[in-house]
């Protein structure tokens, strides 16, 4: 309904002319939300903080097996007996009651891919065949107990004074799997001029730059056995072509 003036002219009741002349309509729509519109800036400042937050926040990185408490020690042991002397100490460190001070005994190993009937399976092989790594906090009973253990013949280091393994021999022999890293593409068949007691440079793995000389070409599953002087004895590793280089 519209009313009129005296002047007899008909305006709608909700007159423009209500609105003062200095304020905009979009100002009084901001004027009419601007207590919701508060609310809304502050909910997304808040959201904005805390993606802030997790972007500043650093990656973590894998627990290290030399922050663990104790040292690393290698022992040697008879060949193929490293799974058996694992047993045996364990059994001796519940025994004794020496698991506050024998932390844990490890055979370190490594996924192998091998051809059998003409097909590639991945086995898993010792890293060391003829030693194991243990942690332990070092006291008379515990080079005792493991020195005295069936099958060990000794530890690596001087005989009154076994010697620990470093950040980096730990962290190279131990590594650790990152969960969500893609496979390694499949290798080509590699073409080789290797010759038997040849010195060859390791290019990957755990053993990565070690030097050592080929005491073994086995060109129908593409590997060489190479010998690698590790702590102070020649140990064989077995690797496939691609993963050694000629010096």
């Amino acid at each position: 309904m519209s009313d009129e003036h005296q002047d007899g002219q008909p305006v709608d009741s909700a007159d423009e002319s209500a609105i003062p002349s200095a304020v905009t309509p979009d100002e009084v729509l901001v004027g009419a939300n601007a207590e919701e519109l508060a609310d809304l800036a502050i909910e997304v400042l808040d959201a904005s903080d805390v993606e802030a937050d997790d972007d500043d926040e650093p990656e973590e990185k894998p627990e290290s097996p030399f922050d663990r408490p104790g040292r690393w020690y290698v022992v040697h042991t008879y060949s193929g007996y490293e799974n058996k002397v694992k047993g045996n100490l364990e059994n001796i460190v519940k025994a004794r009651e020496l698991a506050d001070r024998i932390h844990e005994i490890v055979v370190p190993m490594e996924d192998v891919v091998e051809f059998k009937n003409g097909k590639k399976v991945t086995v898993s092989k010792k890293v060391f065949p003829g030693y194991l790594l243990v942690r332990c906090t070092p006291s008379d009973d515990v080079w005792f107990a493991i020195r005295s253990s069936p099958g060990v013949t000794g530890f690596v280091g001087s005989a009154s004074k076994p010697t620990p393994l470093s950040r980096r021999e730990v962290e190279s022999i131990l590594h650790v799997k990152v969960e969500g890293v893609d496979a390694p593409a499949k290798r080509s068949r590699p073409s080789h001029e290797f010759e038997l007691n040849e010195t060859v440079r390791i290019k990957e793995g755990p053993f990565a730059d070690f030097p050592g000389h080929i005491a073994e070409i086995n060109e129908d599953q593409l590997k060489v056995k190479v010998l690698v002087d590790i702590f102070g004895r020649e140990t064989p590793v077995e690797l496939e072509f691609s993963q050694v280089a000629k010096l």
